[in-house]
């Protein structure tokens, strides 16, 4: 409530009333606050009432009631309505029952049976963009030369490119033989047949980035760049256009789709006859180029004309073009210059590129957290600071209490950053600016020191990073700092990425914690390795000790070693360092290596508490809180198994934890055994072995970079897809709920379906 507000029945007061009231200490304003703050409270539920009568402005828990009044009937195999109590549960509530469905409920019954429908039902209905295909026009058939239809498949043209292009893919249009199976068939899914429909749908997100330096690759030659600013191979994706009428069946250009080389070159040529129209390559498109130009002391960025790109295979940068012209792969996100005539001042690129939800560093909107009396310092090109540096040395000398260090673009930022509270610092924010990914590049800068990014805390003193993409080097924690947040940011797993998406430094953290009373909060982001290593007083040495007495000091280093592991300290003893990770992906590059872990013992002196994450790696700590929806895609060792739990996830077997409520693969080896406890013990072993493999998640891809990050692959174990507390999928992406969304859809276009049709939903990305 604002100030107006609560202060509007004192104002109505007469002005005599108000002057001998402040001359008392304002009681009489302070009563009508109390009473206007009451009837506000009246006054919005009267006009909230109103609100719930529309389903476009009612609120959520009124959505079920509404669809009651118009006959929707919510779809019982996709779950049962959670709580409204938790963020959780109203968001699993808003994919059951979603508010555009109820909303359109008796628009789709007056178009039962129409093929763009089923479009419709897959975006309001499940969140996925899609394109229907009705198999029966792409089966190959004597036509009559009396009355041709020449919108039916036709029979193979090599010389038609940009048709072989979509061979097998949703925008085929070739002629096929009859394929028998039925196309929702259990077991193998059926295609070209009279009865079949096809539901073709993109679970990938689309995200842009705006205005940032191309990256160099300068081992390949000074001609050669690639749009992403780490240096790796990333393929480009539509800026999806809206469809103007509704009837119309989707394109290439309205679905979240990987560019392909001839679909680039013939928008940049405008050759319409080749299925495109120029809106991949310009301005608020999928893709932009610009180099820079001196002028004066100034560098000038022009944008590169369509007529210049060429589209291009530029794999092992054979590709050379001539001059006046640029090459583009978009399929590997590359560009080349000519040899000789390659920009000296700088190259910027708009693009877009894939991911499955907003995590880790991104142009995506997000909250933005900060204390109500923060002081805000503004980096960037047209900002207060032009660097961070120089926004952190305004931070110390004006030694606000607590302060945010905004960054208000997506530029490149390479530059070192060591962060030191001082007296009167009480918390920072090292934050990107709602829809920008800014990058901190760190180098190294020193020969003999380490260049991370360095963070030393005062006693009560705060540090958070927000919407971050940050490579070259890890973030460094130590001093007394009281807690760390990392929130929707990216520390590059490896620290940098080759060509191929593959970790430079796999074996490196990214995270490295030296305080010995930090908690460290992990929330939406991605990162790699995290090495605890609390730094423990030493006893002082004396330069004045006798052999004997320095072969005693040897004798004890190891049982000082082992202390450290248990958090001795000369004096007392350290609480375990609290860790708590919500929605992310801790990723060690390789199953076998410390996820996470401390130098030179068997744990980490660490509490953990995780959900909702998948972790690629070997966990070690002290003890385990709760684990939960989570995804253990290495060993996990607890050493006090007697605290904490972990339920709903999968464990790597072998792993030493808490005790454990319904996971796998303890579930489907217990199943074994009740379905036929006279088994012998060898034959046993065997059945179990073969459901543990069976159960182990499959990903799409395991590398970071590449748009199905951690995406479970479509023949992983149903008992991983829908194996979390509500019937969700198990890790990092659990939030998407994408079986209640398949189910959610299955049934829907079932329901509006045309006559004696077979409708299959395939899944494309």
């Amino acid at each position: 409530m604002t100030n107006t507000r609560a202060d509007r029945l004192y104002e109505l007061l007469p002005v005599v009333y108000r002057m001998r009231d402040a001359e008392q200490g304002e009681p009489l304003k302070a009563l009508l606050k109390v009473i206007a703050e009451q009837a506000n409270l009246v006054e919005d539920d009267i006009a909230q009432l109103y609100e719930n009568w529309f389903i476009e402005t009612c609120e959520d828990w009124v959505v079920p009631y509404l669809g009651d009044l118009v006959g929707y009937e919510p779809v019982h195999e996709a779950g049962e309505p959670a709580s409204l109590q938790t963020a959780q549960g109203q968001q699993r509530n808003n994919v059951l029952i979603p508010r555009r469905e109820v909303a359109n409920t008796l628009r789709y019954r007056r178009r039962k049976g129409a093929l763009a429908l089923l479009e419709l039902l897959s975006q309001d209905s499940a969140g996925w963009p899609a394109r229907a295909v009705e198999f029966y026009a792409l089966l190959g058939w004597t036509q009559a030369l009396n009355h041709l239809q020449l919108e039916r498949g036709r029979t193979v043209d090599i010389r038609k490119g940009a048709a072989l292009d979509g061979l097998g893919s949703p925008f085929d249009s070739f002629a096929h033989n009859v394929d028998v199976r039925r196309i929702n068939s259990r077991h193998t899914h059926g295609r070209h047949n009279i009865a079949s429909v096809a539901v073709f749908v993109w679970r990938l997100k689309v995200y842009g980035v705006t205005g940032t330096p191309a990256y160099r690759h300068e081992s390949s030659g000074q001609h050669c760049f690639t749009f992403s600013a780490l240096g790796n191979d990333s393929p480009l994706y539509t800026r999806a256009q809206a469809e103007s009428d509704p009837t119309h069946i989707a394109e290439e250009i309205n679905l979240p789709v990987p560019i392909r080389r001839r679909w680039l070159q013939a928008d940049v040529t405008g050759d319409a006859s080749a299925g495109s129209l120029p809106r991949l390559y310009g301005a608020g498109n999928s893709l932009q180029i610009w180099t820079g130009k001196k002028r004066g002391n100034d560098i000038i960025r022009q944008p590169v004309p369509g007529e210049q790109i060429v589209a291009a295979d530029l794999t092992d940068w054979r590709y050379a073009p001539r001059r006046g012209k640029v090459a583009v792969d978009p399929r590997l996100g590359r560009i080349a210059f000519p040899v000789r005539h390659f920009p000296k001042h700088g190259v910027w690129v708009s693009y877009h590129y894939g991911f499955s939800m907003d995590l880790g560093g991104g142009e995506y909107e997000r909250p933005l957290i900060q204390p109500g009396a923060a002081g805000i310092y503004t980096v960037g090109k047209g900002a207060t600071y032009p660097t961070i540096n120089a926004a952190l040395q305004a931070w110390d000398e004006q030694r606000p209490e607590h302060a945010v260090i905004e960054i208000t673009d997506s530029g490149v930022y390479v530059e070192p950053i060591c962060i030191e509270f001082k007296t009167g610092h009480t918390s920072l924010q090292l934050r990107a600016a709602n829809r920008q990914r800014p990058l901190i590049r760190l180098l190294d800068w020193q020969v003999d020191q380490p260049d991370a990014l360095a963070v030393t805390g005062e006693a009560g003193s705060y540090f958070t990073l927000d919407g971050l993409l940050i490579s070259g080097r890890g973030v460094q924690a130590a001093g007394d700092l009281s807690e760390l947040t990392l929130r929707h940011t990216t520390l590059v797993p490896g620290w940098t990425l080759d060509e191929d998406c593959e970790p430079v430094h796999g074996t490196e953290p990214s995270l490295e914690i030296f305080s010995p009373a930090v908690c460290v909060r992990i929330e939406h982001s991605i990162l790699g390795s995290i090495q605890i290593n609390p730094l423990i007083p030493e006893p002082e040495e004396d330069a004045e000790q006798t052999p004997d007495e320095l072969d005693d000091q040897a004798a004890t280093d190891d049982e000082r070693a082992l202390a450290r592991c248990q958090g001795q300290v000369p004096g007392g003893r350290l609480d375990p360092i609290r860790i708590c990770i919500s929605d992310s992906i801790v990723d060690a590059s390789d199953p076998q290596r410390e996820a996470i872990g401390e130098p030179g013992c068997a744990v980490a002196h660490a509490c953990l508490n995780i959900v909702r994450s998948t972790v690629f790696g070997q966990l070690q700590v002290h003890a385990m809180e709760l684990g939960e929806n989570c995804i253990f895609e290495g060993r996990v060792t607890v050493a006090r198994r007697q605290q904490g739990c972990l339920r709903f996830s999968y464990v790597t077997p072998g792993s030493r934890t808490p005790r454990r409520y319904r996971c796998q693969p303890d579930l489907v080896e217990q199943t074994v055994q009740e379905k036929d406890p006279g088994l012998d013990t060898a034959t046993l072993q065997a059945k179990q072995l073969i459901e543990r493999l069976r159960v182990r998640p499959q990903f799409n891809s395991v590398r970071y970079g590449t748009p199905a990050y951690c995406q479970l692959s479509g023949c992983c174990a149903q008992e991983i897809k829908a194996g979390a507390d509500d019937e969700s999928e198990m890790g990092v992406f659990h939030n998407l709920y994408q079986p209640q969304r398949m189910a959610n859809l299955t049934v829907r276009l079932d329901e509006y379906l045309p006559a004696r049709m077979d409708v299959g939903i395939i899944v494309s990305s």
